[in-house]
């Protein structure tokens, strides 16, 4: 197994996210690789935890790493965290740039979970997605 792509493979993302016209016009630069601090933005995408496995085959290391991407709001409603889940969704179906390290096999949905949280004060959706690297 290889962890070594890990790094590569969060840049690439979040390149891909805060460069796509749709996201970034519902967001504008609020896209982070960990939640903001002090005051948050009304609406944001953060990149959040990943569970990595191994994928070595006799060629090489590789590993598949399940991911979270989660919008966040405090709008009322859920139609501003859909709007900006479905661009993520958009995003994520171009094509994606090279990876600093190794190579992205293949990048998949496998689920989204909506919720509001304790205080019905936030609304979030978090994407899941399994991407599947091999260290060059």
């Amino acid at each position: 197994m290889s962890y070594a792509v890990s790094a590569a493979l969060q840049a690439a993302l979040y390149g891909q996210l805060s460069t796509n016209a749709a996201l970034v016009a519902l967001v504008g630069s609020d896209i982070f690789d960990a939640p903001p601090q002090g005051t948050p933005p009304a609406t944001y995408v953060s990149l959040g935890p990943e569970l990595v496995r191994d994928w070595s085959t006799v060629c090489g290391g590789g590993a598949e790493h399940d991911l979270t991407i989660s919008v966040v709001t405090t709008e009322a409603g859920f139609q501003t965290a859909k709007e900006v889940a479905a661009a993520i969704s958009d995003a994520l179906e171009l094509p994606m740039p090279a990876l600093s390290r190794g190579h992205l096999v293949s990048l998949n949905f496998l689920k989204a979970r909506a919720r509001r949280d304790e205080a019905g004060q936030l609304r979030r959706i978090d994407l899941s997605y399994r991407a599947r690297v091999q260290d060059t």
